[in-house]
């Protein structure tokens, strides 16, 4: 009778491992924010969930706040706004962001505070992308990195949820 019951609990403890492992590496990506080049979006110690599937049928759109590799060291996750897509040119101005050669500088209600300095011109590379943090000022981004784009398949996922300290969606 003992045996029967150790190997049903044995049976259950494995599913839910192979399910939490399911989860965790097809279908979310779970993170903590370790800087401050997010705020005031997200902040130093933030919890958030990002969706994998958001990009399945889809790709990422300008504005979206995206988990991914580091393209100088694939091992750690980053996350960050995407601001250029493939194709597009990059150009920041005296804080000011421009797409493709626009007169009109990029909306952007979600920045902590205004940046300041010039950067680019920035001709964003077929399948890349081109990603700043909102905390413009003091974000380590693409601005500094050495391989400046982000490639399409280094992308994980959307950020959706911030569980923790508060829980709430994050905006589209």
């Amino acid at each position: 009778m003992k045996k029967k019951e150790i190997i049903s609990w044995l049976k259950c403890m494995i599913i839910a491992i192979i399910l939490a492992l399911f989860v965790s590496n097809v279908l979310i990506v779970n993170c903590k924010i370790p800087s401050g080049s997010m705020e005031n979006t997200v902040m130093t110690g933030d919890r958030l969930i990002a969706l994998r599937t958001s990009y399945w049928f889809d790709d990422p759109k300008r504005g979206d706040i995206v988990v991914f590799k580091f393209p100088d060291n694939p091992k750690k996750l980053y996350i960050k706004r995407v601001i250029g897509l493939p194709g597009d040119k990059v150009n920041i101005v005296d804080g000011k962001v421009y797409i493709n050669n626009s007169k009109k500088p990029l909306e952007e209600d979600y920045i902590k505070e205004e940046m300041t300095g010039s950067f680019g011109p920035y001709s964003i590379p077929k399948d890349s992308y081109f990603m700043l943090g909102d905390n413009r000022n003091e974000s380590i981004d693409a601005r500094f990195w050495i391989h400046t784009y982000v490639k399409r398949d280094a992308i994980l996922g959307k950020a959706k949820l911030e569980y923790f300290p508060k829980i709430h969606l994050l905006d589209d």
